[in-house]
């Protein structure tokens, strides 16, 4: 079994590296993971795409057969206030791990590198590639992710590590974020008709966007996902208390599931912003679409690496574990639109991930290495039948 003294020593040095983000800075952890990488036999290299960010890969080649990848990230939130230790410090307390990124993902990506040792010592059980991709900036526009599937290898197969309690996700939303903004005039606010006020003449927008959220929630629901959405998430207008305001311009937040296509999203918006702008007799337009971590995903549930790795997580849990989905997104899409087929597994809950005195349970933690040796040695034997039922591993 994989020494749990050993993935606390690791998890330690890896939090230790500060790699809030913003504004990211991943390069000394990205080095940390080079190091790993290397030790255990990978040739491995760390890509500075841009200055700060960086990417760090390993590559173990071992006969023929397909290619496997373990990804997760290594920038974290910022860990803001409200908490009870050091958050860059590993703190242990009732069999719970605490620190920024304990499970989002530096205990995933701690999980993986184990896993990765084990495999390479046990390479006779195998043939194929071992990949370990560990990217920057997953938590705001998934850069890294997009700079590495650039230059990627073809991939076949790969596992995400975010928390997800040690069960099988394999779809994720999307998001679009465009800004709209709204044309007034200037005046005097002592005389207010003289102008046109912006802040006024955007009550048609919010309007619709309000009526085309009702309309998103009566069609069909993703069945791990649920719904698409819409909403506004920022506003800001006028720039002073005794002038009519000329411009106010909205964020919205549109969330996106597997199967719609963002190019029609798009142009759906658009064409919801050219309506309230009819309806209110004055100029809008989308003037940005903000960067994000990218469209929808999912996997077909009736590929082998769905069923690999909920025997996995069932075998070594003890639970079932039922398919589920994210909410929000992570980087499985942009593994997915290089060809691999994917799940998302790791330790910890998403509950927590975002929140002060955010942990991982070590049992978990330990067992996530077990979870991610057995999909991964599957996967690279051919995707055959799968094993014979066994109890839960201790």
């Amino acid at each position: 079994a994989p020494d749990p003294g050993g993935l606390k020593a690791a998890l330690d040095g890896l939090v230790r590296f500060d790699t809030q983000n913003p504004p990211g800075r991943e390069k000394e952890a990205a080095a940390f993971v080079l190091g790993e990488l290397q030790a255990m036999g990978c040739r491995a290299e760390a890509v500075e795409f841009q200055p700060g960010r960086v990417n760090v890969a390993g590559i173990f080649e071992n006969g023929p057969g397909p290619t496997f990848a373990f990804n997760t990230h290594l920038d974290v939130v910022p860990a803001g206030d409200g908490w009870t230790s050091d958050p860059f410090r590993l703190r242990e307390a009732g069999a719970r791990l605490f620190a920024r990124g304990a499970c989002d993902a530096k205990g995933p990506l701690v999980a993986m590198l184990e896993a990765m040792r084990r495999l390479i010592a046990g390479r006779d059980g195998w043939s194929g590639t071992l990949l370990g991709v560990f990217v920057a900036d997953e938590e705001t526009q998934s850069l890294g992710a997009k700079a590495y599937r650039e230059t990627a290898p073809a991939i076949d197969y790969c596992v995400i590590g975010e928390p997800t309690s040690l069960t099988t996700v394999t779809a994720h939303k999307g998001s679009l974020r465009p800004f709209v903004r709204v044309h007034g005039t200037t005046a005097h606010s002592g005389i207010p008709d003289a102008g046109v006020n912006a802040i006024l003449k955007s009550a048609p927008l919010l309007r619709l966007i309000e009526e085309e959220h009702a309309r998103l929630k009566t069609g069909p629901a993703h069945p791990l996902v649920g719904h698409p959405s819409l909403t506004v998430t920022r506003a800001q207008g006028g720039h002073a208390d005794n002038i009519v305001p000329d411009a106010c311009t909205f964020g919205l937040d549109r969330r996106m599931v597997p199967g719609e296509d963002e190019a029609a999203v798009r142009r759906s918006l658009e064409g919801l912003v050219a309506r309230a702008a009819d309806a209110a007799g004055t100029a809008m337009e989308i003037v940005e679409w903000k960067p994000t971590t990218g469209p929808a995903t999912e996997t077909d549930a009736g590929h082998p690496i769905v069923g690999a790795a909920q025997h996995a997580c069932h075998h070594h849990t003890g639970r079932e574990t039922p398919l589920s989905g994210f909410l929000g997104g992570c980087d499985l899409v942009h593994f997915r639109a290089i060809g691999a087929q994917g799940v998302v597994i790791g330790p910890g809950s998403i509950d927590v991930a975002h929140k002060p005195d955010e942990f991982v349970p070590e049992e978990e933690l330990v067992r996530a290495v077990l979870i991610y040796e057995d999909v991964a040695q599957h996967m690279l034997r051919g995707a055959g039948p799968m094993p014979e039922s066994q109890e839960p591993s201790p």
